[in-house]
């Protein structure tokens, strides 16, 4: 088969991988858009079962990745003056631009054919193509020239946050919550390398307003952010960097889905096809899976369009849950002040149970101490997990019909 992937990102390289794994007879391009080594981003994160799925797709491709990646275990968090821990799985993660570079070695060694500095405006560009795929990222071309088929949605948080580099090497996954004058703010951060780490700020639009960001340019925004994490950035500084050197913007996260993945010889794959609220750590995994999903499609299905509808069916089938709790996370930031209060302790563990549907119907208070006692009781752990979802349905069925 003669397969182009639109879009040099994880997902394009680590198909190309499994395609040449399965066939080494597939002709298989990979076109970017931008110039070899210009990336945007810092690190990616990802967990240990990730690894295993991509030692079945190539082992080569796991062990470098693996080799590669910091591992952390647990999360520290820094409420106020204090400063809490919690214990939790073992994490990984690696830098974006490592993560390309090992897979477009692979890709290479298999016989795929990479080509940065092309832009594809339309799949009329690729008349020889029997499968184009389009991995060209939540602003994809191909699928806005084609949104009406796709039936493309996007929906826009409330929350304004900006990624971030610094030159502090966080040791565990780590949170920093900062009451200003104007409201709280807060980072996300993990090391990626043995000397930098992503670093991802967010507060309400409100406080974004009220510290003046959306009048400061880059040098003052990062002076100010530098200011009120001081402590918890040790002095070190933070840095502003993206799509290889410019400055990356205040943004709103936008969670996009398509009601069909497919059209003639093009499937979306990636951020091209659905995003998953960056609070969860999921972007990258989800992409890869995709990447899995659909050479298996193709391998197992003879025809063009039964693999690319099966692709879409298995996968949208697997997202559901991950979707689910990527909505609640970033409602659970969204809604700061409901939670803020607490003694440290108490929040940090609401915050790892931030994905919950049932949290945001019940005191805070009382669901933390209702969970304390569930992961004593596994009896009370299943009801908890029975009784979420139909309180959930319930509340949902009071609420009024739109007019």
């Amino acid at each position: 088969m003669r397969i182009v992937c639109v879009g040099g990102g994880p997902a394009s390289l680590y198909f190309s991988i499994v395609m040449k794994k399965y066939d080494q007879d597939h002709s298989i391009t990979v076109l970017e858009r931008n110039p070899v080594g210009s990336t945007y981003g810092w690190g990616v994160t990802y967990w240990g079962d990730l690894l295993d799925k991509l030692r079945e797709g190539d082992a080569l491709t796991a062990r470098a990745i693996s080799e590669h990646s910091v591992r952390w275990e647990g999360g520290v968090a820094h409420i106020r003056d204090e400063v809490t821990t919690h214990r939790g799985d073992e994490g990984f993660s690696i830098g974006r631009q490592r993560l390309l570079d090992l897979l477009a070695e692979r890709a290479t060694d298999l016989g795929v054919r990479i080509e940065f500095g092309r832009e594809i405006e339309s799949s009329s560009q690729l008349p020889d193509a029997e499968l184009i795929v389009a991995g060209d990222g939540v602003n994809s071309r191909l699928r806005q020239l084609h949104s009406d088929h796709f039936g493309t949605e996007v929906t826009a948080g409330q929350n304004k946050f900006i990624w971030l580099g610094t030159s502090r090497a966080f040791e565990r996954f780590t949170f920093a919550f900062v009451e200003t004058e104007s409201g709280w703010i807060w980072f996300y951060a993990y090391r990626f390398t043995s000397d930098l780490s992503t670093c991802i700020v967010e507060c309400s639009a409100e406080t974004w307003a009220g510290l003046g960001f959306d009048r400061l340019g880059e040098s003052a925004t990062l002076t100010l952010l530098e200011t009120i994490f001081a402590k918890q950035l040790d002095g070190q500084p933070l840095i502003n960097r993206a799509d290889g050197g410019g400055s990356a913007p205040w943004l709103n996260f936008r969670t996009m889905t398509n009601a069909t993945w497919h059209h003639d010889n093009i499937v979306l794959l990636g951020d091209a096809a659905h995003t998953t609220h960056y609070s969860i750590g999921a972007g990258t995994t989800l992409a890869l899976e995709d990447a899995i999903g659909l050479a298996g499609a193709l391998h197992r299905h003879p025809g063009l369009q039964p693999a690319l509808a099966a692709y879409e069916q298995e996968r949208k089938r697997a997202l559901l849950s991950t979707q689910s709790a990527a909505r609640y996370s970033a409602q659970w930031y969204e809604n700061i002040p409901r939670y803020i209060h607490l003694k440290p302790a108490q929040l940090f563990s609401l915050l790892g149970q931030r994905h919950s549907p049932l949290l945001p119907h019940v005191p805070p208070q009382m669901y933390y101490w209702v969970n304390q006692a569930a992961e004593e009781f596994t009896a009370l752990r299943k009801f908890r997990k029975w009784l979420g979802p139909k309180v959930v349905r319930t509340l949902q069925a009071r609420r009024p019909s739109p007019l």
